[in-house]
């Protein structure tokens, strides 16, 4: 099926799946890479983020639209659950699910990282991309909004470590060139700066990866029904396992003197890189 017949397939509420006026995506690694050495500097900008994944385009991205929007659960995810920001950002209402609940991990989460999912959508919307009235802009936002959690599923922190773990066991969800490459040359960065450390670095991406791609697709599921859920009872049906070589890496890393969760600040990662 050619790209360009996707602007003629609709829902059965009549959207379409691709607007005839959204742009091809571009392959431009160089854009990429340019913006990946950028975001080491400052992991905080998530806009740099965007930005990589819209110069490596996935080949595999349209048929999964489609293959999801398209069909009786995509119908069904659109009809109640039209936007997930407004579901997550109501902690009132998730925190009187049951404690133990994933919706009680979420909001732990969440305020204690001081984010919101309102937050990751502006910094999106900052980019100032065209949104389209169409199934794409609907699939993008949902994988957009569920990446924190990712985080509390899987068990890993917002610690640089943890985000490459995360963008690694994305890719074993959502496959792109964007993931791979910040989740891998990430970890080389990491593994650059504890040069000498005994943690397993690349183990723990690769479980990252391993796990992602053994597990049903979250953006799938209906998310609503699995914050009420236990956590524990979540992360079986999902078959996440514990993050062992994630949560390893950090025992060795404090027992070496160095925070995990400030690699720059450690005073046993400043003495390897300035003998390096």
């Amino acid at each position: 099926m050619t790209a360009t017949d996707y602007s003629q397939m609709f829902a059965a509420d009549g959207t379409v799946l691709r607007h005839p006026e959204r742009p091809v995506p571009r392959y431009r690694p160089l854009r990429a890479w340019k913006n990946f050495r950028l975001l080491i500097q400052d992991k905080e900008d998530t806009s740099l983020v965007f930005k990589i994944f819209e110069s490596l385009p996935s080949k595999s991205f349209m048929p999964r639209v489609a293959e999801l929007a398209l069909s009786q659960r995509g119908e069904e995810l659109r009809r109640s659950e039209p936007r997930l920001p407004e579901i997550l950002d109501d902690h009132a209402a998730l925190r009187r699910t049951p404690k133990g609940s994933l919706a009680h991990a979420y909001c732990d989460f969440m305020e204690s990282e001081g984010l919101t999912a309102a937050g990751l959508v502006a910094e999106a919307e900052r980019l100032g991309r065209p949104k389209y009235p169409d199934l794409v802009q609907w699939f993008a936002e949902r994988s957009r909004d569920t990446h924190d959690l990712f985080h509390v599923l899987t068990g890993y922190g917002r610690d640089a470590l943890g985000e490459q773990c995360v963008l690694l066991f994305t890719h074993g969800q959502s496959p792109s060139h964007g993931h791979l490459l910040i989740g891998y040359a990430g970890a080389a960065n990491i593994a650059r700066m504890v040069k000498g450390s005994k943690a397993p670095v690349f183990g723990a991406v690769r479980q990252a990866h391993r796990t992602g791609t053994g597990a049903p697709q979250l953006i799938e599921q209906p998310i609503r029904e699995l914050l009420a859920r236990p956590l524990d009872e979540v992360r079986t049906a999902l078959r996440i396992p514990e993050p062992s070589t994630y949560r390893e890496c950090h025992r060795i890393w404090r027992a070496e003197g160095i925070d995990p969760y400030n690699l720059l600040a450690s005073p046993a990662t400043q003495q390897e890189l300035a003998a390096a």
